[in-house]
Order: C-alpha cells, then sequence, then structure tokens
C-alpha cells in the first residue's frame, strides 16, 4: 500500500485535503512540516485542530519542546518507525506538510556528509559575497559541476551547502548523494502538490493570518517569548513570531504587525512553491485536492 506524499506551500489546503483522505481510506496523518512539530506555536503553524486530530490519528505534530531544535535526519529517523507502525497495522500512510527536505530525505535519502567546520563555512560565505552568484557557481562548477549545474539562480544556501562539502571532504555533494538510498523506494509511493493560483493562495495567507490573531496567535508568541529561548531555536523563526513579538515590545501597532506577517508570509509560500518547482517537477500538481484521487491513482 503507497505511501501517500501531500505537499505544497503554507495555506494550500495540505491539512485538509489529508484529513479528507485520511477518512475516506482509513489512513493516518503523518506530519511533514518542521514547525508544526513543535509544541508551542499549535495557532501560528496552523497545526491541525484538536477537532481535525479527533477525525483521524495524526502523528509528529506537537511533540517536540521548542528548546529541542530538530534536524532533517532527526526527522526522518522518528517518522520512519512510524510509517513502519503504520503499515504494519494495514493502514494507509500519508504524510503531509511544506517542508521540501522532508519529502526529499525520504523519496531520495539523506547523505551522510561529514559535519562542515565553522571556518569552512565562514569562508565560503565571505567569499560569496565577495565574487557574487555568478563567479561563485563557476568556481563550484569545477568541484561539482552537476550541482553547479541544477541549484536553481538564487538559491545562495543550496550554493553555499555545494561548495562547504566540496571544501571540507574533497568529495562533491553530488556524489555523497549518489551513495544515498532513499527509506521509501519507487513504487513504495505516490505523490502530488498543491498549488493554488498565486493570487488565491496569497489571499488565503492573508486571511488566515487574521484569523490567527482573533484565534489567540498573540498570546502564544507572549508565552513563547517569556520563555527566553535562544533567538537561533528553529521556534523562534516561525513565520510571524518576529513580528508579533515587536507588537508585543510597543515596537509596531498591531495592524502593522500583522501587515509584515503576512508579507513574510506570502514571501514564504513563494519560496516554498519555488523549492518544490524545481524539486519535484515530474509530482503532479494541483489547484486544489478535487482531482487528487486522479492524480494518486487511488482507484
Amino acid at each position: 500500500m503507497p505511501v501517500l506524499l501531500i505537499a505544497g506551500p503554507t495555506a494550500s489546503g495540505k491539512s485538509a485535503l489529508a484529513l479528507d483522505l485520511a477518512e475516506r481510506l482509513g489512513g493516518e496523518i503523518v506530519n511533514a512540516d518542521a514547525l508544526q512539530l513543535y509544541a508551542d506555536l499549535r495557532v501560528l503553524t496552523a497545526r491541525p485542530t484538536p477537532e481535525d486530530e479527533a477525525r483521524a490519528p495524526h502523528h509528529l505534530f506537537g511533540m517536540a519542546d521548542g528548546a529541542d531544535g530538530w534536524s532533517v535526519g532527526r526527522w526522518l529517523d522518528a517518522a520512519l518507525p512510524v510509517l513502519a507502525d503504520i503499515a504494519a497495522r494495514g493502514r494507509r500512510a500519508i504524510v503531509a506538510g511544506g517542508t521540501g527536505l522532508y519529502f526529499s530525505a525520504l523519496t531520495r535519502g539523506l547523505a551522510d556528509v561529514p559535519s562542515v567546520p565553522t571556518a569552512v563555512r565562514e569562508a565560503a560565505a565571505e567569499t560569496f559575497a565577495q565574487l557574487g552568484e555568478e563567479a561563485f557557481r563557476a568556481i563550484l562548477a569545477e568541484r561539482d559541476p552537476k550541482a553547479a549545474a541544477r541549484i536553481a539562480p538564487g538559491d545562495r544556501q543550496r550554493l553555499l551547502r555545494a561548495y562547504e562539502v566540496a571544501e571540507a571532504t574533497g568529495r562533491a555533494l553530488t556524489d555523497w548523494q549518489a551513495d544515498t538510498h532513499a527509506p521509501l523506494a519507487p513504487g513504495q509511493w505516490r505523490a502530488v502538490v498543491l498549488e493554488p493560483p498565486r493570487e488565491m493562495l496569497y489571499a488565503r495567507c492573508d486571511g488566515r493570518l487574521e484569523a490567527m490573531i482573533e484565534a489567540g496567535a498573540l498570546e502564544e508568541v507572549r508565552i513563547l517569548i517569556n520563555r527566553g529561548l535562544k533567538p537561533a531555536a528553529p521556534v523562534m523563526k516561525a513565520v510571524g513570531v518576529r513580528e508579533l513579538a515587536a507588537h508585543l515590545a510597543g515596537e509596531l501597532t498591531l495592524a502593522e504587525a500583522v501587515a509584515l506577517a503576512q508579507q513574510e508570509t506570502r514571501r514564504y509560500a513563494k519560496r516554498q512553491m519555488t523549492w518544490f518547482r524545481n524539486q519535484t517537477p515530474d509530482w503532479p500538481r494541483l489547484n486544489s485536492g478535487r482531482d487528487v484521487g486522479q492524480a494518486l491513482d487511488l482507484g
């Protein structure tokens, strides 16, 4: 029974579609959103409500503390036993979320690349800043031509990562990845990307942020800020935290904070769409969940 993967940008309707499929197919939902892992921000990360969770089993939602940063590898280590347990009980697993690297780890594997020393990362960033993207990409092409060719224009983070790995290990990131085996082999999964028209998606982003304020997002952020977590903690980087924290500190009016958070949400959605477009070009695209049965070949 293939695992169903439901991917897409924020506010695209992934959670609703996953819940509908879970009810129709007797399935169980597994979280693939890096921020919905954390217990601290149910409202601001649009985690399923208690009512939704009562309609179908949900896994890996709100089970991590905000002080405890999770990597892609840690998520994969947690998700694989969950998927195995669901399969062993004869149930359908539905993995839903917007964190592209989680889906990549499932379907392509996670390369066991040695850690890159801080000095190498800092030197790479300085080189990029001095040379600019075009010249930096040309240098990368000498060390990892496949990475230089496949990484999209403007994707500074992935360019730096490929360069850093080659510099630190003497081996191309592409070669490390080629030795990686996917936990879910071809044929063991089916996937779709929800991709509503951009204007519709942006309108949903704006409306949902306003609804979050009504549902208690400000109090969530207040409690989070009072914990005194390090600014680098992943949960502190959730979209909306910085803007709402600025309002709570008296630096912005609520209207200003909401407008800025809405803008950042739209930018985040755009980055997600770009990632899925570049990294999953062969996955079926849906404007909504209406044609999901055909796209996933559910019969």
